[in-house]
């Protein structure tokens, strides 16, 4: 088997490029340590060893987001260097207190970490790790903590400007490679919009059409994290990094459009036999997609962004061309429908090719999920009481380094998607630290005498856990490795061999695994289910909360959606742990409905408050939106107000023969009247993922739903 997967690496391009990409980030990796190291001996530091975990911890492949983590770990650093003096020098006489400060400072540094995005979870995460890693030396004597400091950020700072030099130097900063990858994204995104509207979509089975929309999903998501880290040190990305991102963002609205409770993607109406029902647009899309596909394949998106906004615009005059002459109900609201998506996908276009568009001062909002944040917040007050209590009753010389192990771990662990999964991993990983560690002071050091030595050796130790960091499936256990077992080695200036007080460190890092994994997964476990039903329930919330006025995102909807998608996606991440991939999939269908019909109201309002509308449409339309205030008590009585007040703003005539005014605001409610009564069970907060997991229809998730039938 390994043999065999060594011949398909020489053989196939793309597993040869990713192994040589791999190899070369290791490779400046170790550069980047054996330099840290050799500074940090020649500035007679006191824990040499902290400048290479520096290296190990904001190493990372892309420039922008080494720059961002290290610019955001010295903002920890320094932040945790004054809360650790601050505390020493008011619990200085109490152990039991300080130890409780402690505890209840970690867990704040964990909840903030689980709030913030990307690398500035990093400030929270080294502020809590700091706290204890210069807080150690000093327990003995307790006036030596301002010196622990100042060595302690000596190291820090040693290993950020080594790797930072190291990387910049090595790696090429260039923006087109990520406007390459931005045009692609936009080419893939039209390319599934076409397969939508071409007939591929009847021969896509819905397993296939799940898989390729949340993959997309998944891809612009960590292109705009991209570019958010290319913006840290490129010029060219940084002046339009929030426009792009904005542009990515409605990719993922124009995706996410396509679900089965949506007209557009729905087709004909369920059950018609009459070719008056089939969407006439399809072919004009499907011939507006083929012609941006050329364009993007032929040229950048700067230079065929002109060309392609107006083949958009002449494609939604001939919508509303086809519209008045509409005789279905039913090709109105898909015509509807279609007009908004090319008013996205023109928006998107703009922002992601040039500067100057209208969303260069926007700024996207991370989803702030207090449940999970409150709920690591006390695994890691928890995990560092316990620690800290053990090393004080039983007065364990290791106690110290129990201790770092376990506020370091809880820190790291609060930034994963998911920490119960993630600690049984970073603990396995930093467990095959000491038998590695063992070796290592058997066989390696005593026959070392010279620094290359010691470098080289150091480098074979490592090179599995910073080769593993980026595996899907290993990436945290490697991680875990490679940052604790240069804590675990005890290489210090100068070293001192003492096999007792190893043996001592390593059964105390031994024992912070074990106190980790009790933790994160025994006496604050994860409830999968439950957190999926907040997740849903969030999301019915701000839509009613957003028809009735009461939500805030400063006037522009791709606020409101960006954040309803970052629920969406911590949706399906929960529901893949507790539930099976169909119902996963109608949850999220669900919830992208839901989104749908956010973006209907978000409409209606634009008509309420349009002094072009009349007052007579404005009366319906405001009524329109006060019935959303059962939305989450009782969803089919909203759908049926939305039904009436349609009957009654039609007046018995065709919808074809309406106002404009009156026809737009008739169709976005028909709409969100037919999606409401799609999925009652999901919008009610009694729906069934509410209930107990021992209700006998607690499992049923969503079949009620599917078939329009109310909530028990």
């Amino acid at each position: 088997m390994g043999l065999s997967h060594l011949r398909d690496i020489f053989r196939d391009d793309t597993q040869w490029r990713a192994f040589m990409a791999t190899a070369a980030f290791s490779a400046r990796v170790l550069v980047s340590m054996s330099i840290a190291l050799f500074l940090a001996f020649s500035f007679q530091l006191q824990s040499p060893m902290s400048s290479v975990t520096t290296v190990m911890i904001v190493a990372n492949p892309a420039v922008g987001a080494l720059v961002s983590k290290s610019i955001w770990r010295m903002i920890g650093t320094v932040i945790g260097a004054i809360i650790s003096v601050a505390l020493m020098a008011a619990f200085v006489q109490s152990p039991i207190l300080y130890i409780m400060a402690l505890s209840v400072t970690v867990g704040l540094a964990c909840m903030a970490a689980t709030f913030l995005r990307l690398f500035r979870a990093y400030a929270a995460v080294l502020t809590g790790y700091t706290i204890v890693i210069i807080a150690a030396p000093a327990f003995g004597d307790p006036d030596g903590v301002f010196l622990s400091a100042l060595s302690r950020l000596s190291a820090v700072v040693v290993g950020i400007v080594t790797t930072a030099a190291v990387f910049m130097v090595t790696s090429p900063r260039r923006s087109d490679p990520l406007l390459e990858q931005i045009r692609t994204m936009f080419g893939d995104t039209v390319r599934y919009v076409l397969s939508r509207h071409d007939g591929e979509a009847t021969a896509m089975t819905d397993a296939t059409f799940h898989a390729r929309r949340a993959g997309l999903l998944a891809r612009i998501g960590s292109l705009s994290d991209a570019v958010e880290y290319a913006a840290t040190d490129n010029y060219d990305i940084s002046v339009r990094h929030r426009e792009i991102r904005a542009g990515l963002a409605r990719l993922s609205g124009i995706v996410a459009s396509y679900h089965p409770h949506a007209v557009i993607a729905c087709g004909p109406a369920h059950g018609s036999a009459s070719p008056l029902d089939d969407p006439p647009a399809d072919g004009l899309i499907a011939d507006l997609m083929r012609a941006l596909l050329q364009r993007v394949e032929a040229m950048p998106l700067a230079e065929g962004c002109a060309d392609g906004c107006l083949r958009i615009a002449q494609t939604r005059e001939a919508l509303l061309e086809r519209a008045e002459g509409t005789p279905s109900p039913r090709q109105l609201l898909f015509l509807d429908d279609a007009r908004d998506l090319l008013s996205r996908l023109e928006h998107a276009l703009r922002d992601l090719a040039h500067r100057g568009g209208n969303d260069r001062s926007l700024r996207l909002r991370p989803f702030m999920e207090w449940p999970t944040a409150l709920r690591n917040g006390a695994r890691g007050a928890l995990t560092t009481l316990l620690a800290g209590l053990t090393w004080y009753v039983l007065h364990w010389t290791a106690g110290p380094m129990m201790m770092l192990y376990v506020v370091a771990a809880s820190s790291l662990l609060s930034t994963a998607p998911s920490a119960s999964r993630a600690s049984g991993l970073l603990a396995g990983g930093t467990a095959l630290g000491v038998p590695a560690g063992l070796l290592c002071h058997l066989f390696v050091l005593p026959r070392i005498d010279g620094y290359p030595l010691l470098c080289l050796s150091l480098g074979l130790f490592l090179l599995p856990g910073i080769w593993l960091q980026f595996n899907p499936r290993l990436g945290i256990g490697a991680f875990g490795y490679s940052v604790f077992s240069t804590i675990m080695l005890q290489i210090n200036n100068p070293i001192h061999y003492n096999d007792i007080s190893l043996m001592n460190e390593w059964m105390a890092i031994l024992m912070g695994c074990c106190m980790l994994v009790l933790s994160f997964r025994v006496i604050l476990p994860p409830n999968h289910r439950l957190d999926g039903a907040r997740l849903v329930a969030s999301l019915s919330r701000s839509v009613q909360r957003l028809a009735l006025g009461r939500a805030s995102f400063q006037g522009q909807w791709i606020i409101w959606e960006n954040l309803q998608l970052q629920k969406v996606a911590r949706l399906a991440m929960r529901l893949s742990f507790c539930a099976p991939a169909p119902v996963r999939n109608l949850y999220v269908d669900a919830a992208l409905a839901a989104i749908s019909l956010g973006r209907l109201v978000e409409r209606l309002r634009r008509l309420a408050n349009s002094a072009d509308t009349p007052a007579p449409e404005r009366r319906d339309v405001a009524a329109a939106l006060a019935a959303f205030g059962s939305l989450t008590r009782n969803p089919l009585a909203t759908a049926q107000a939305l039904r009436d007040i349609c009957a009654r703003a039609g007046g018995g005539q065709a919808l074809t023969t309406l106002p404009p005014r009156r026809m737009e605001a008739v169709a976005c409610m028909e709409q969100a009247e037919r999606i409401i009564a799609d999925i009652p069970n999901f919008l009610d907060r009694n729906g069934p993922i509410q209930w107990s997991d021992d209700y006998p229809r607690a499992r049923e998730f969503l079949s009620a739903a599917q078939s329009g039938a109310p909530a028990p």
